[in-house]
């Protein structure tokens, strides 16, 4: 009989190969493992970064590396973006989970919640990894969310909603009538 942990990683991948299946917004786009320990997640949703000249632009396609350690799932999972990323929870090494990671959550809600703050849906302004975002958010939170498309791959009658950091510090923004993104924005 597999261990408790073998026995959730294969969970977590044939749940994960089911809710993904025919999403035009997530896939898994690599795998490291049997079942796999390792994963790459394809985004293809709005999200901002910087350009080298310093410009907040849009990128519409995100690439995240989640790896499950020896002590997943008491632990989070190891998460870091492989594409620039410019947000409040984000930054060069690592996507900050602990905030809501519970053993109980499933890798398939992890890898959804993550869709949402890409999407500058979901975003914590209180205990920031990317300080320099957190202060253009708060500043700009009439323009956000960048991306407003429903990200749960289940339809949007059955999608909860996304839960709120224990403090309540997690913002979540409404979708926006008009584009506001045909113009740029740049960091003073």
């Amino acid at each position: 009989m597999p261990s408790p942990r073998i026995r959730r990683l294969t969970l977590d991948y044939e749940l994960l190969q089911k809710i993904l299946r025919g999403s035009s917004l997530m896939e898994i786009s690599g795998a490291a493992g049997m079942p796999p320990e390792i994963y790459r997640f394809t985004y293809r949703l709005k999200g901002l970064y910087v350009s080298p000249s310093g410009e907040i632009l849009e990128r519409d396609t995100h690439l995240l590396e989640v790896n499950l350690t020896l002590d997943y799932p008491r632990r989070a999972p190891q998460c870091r973006m492989l594409t620039p990323i410019f947000h409040p929870n984000f930054d060069e090494t690592s996507v900050c989970i602990g905030d809501f990671w519970a053993a109980s959550e499933g890798l398939d809600d992890l890898i959804i919640r993550i869709g949402r703050m890409i999407a500058y849906q979901e975003y914590n302004t209180k205990s920031p990894l990317n300080g320099l975002a957190a202060k253009w958010a708060a500043e700009h939170a009439h323009l956000l969310p960048i991306d407003s498309r429903n990200i749960s791959p289940v339809s949007e009658a059955q999608t909860p909603a996304p839960p709120l950091h224990p403090a309540g510090e997690v913002i979540v923004t409404e979708a926006k009538k008009d584009d506001p993104w045909e113009t740029k924005i740049v960091i003073q």
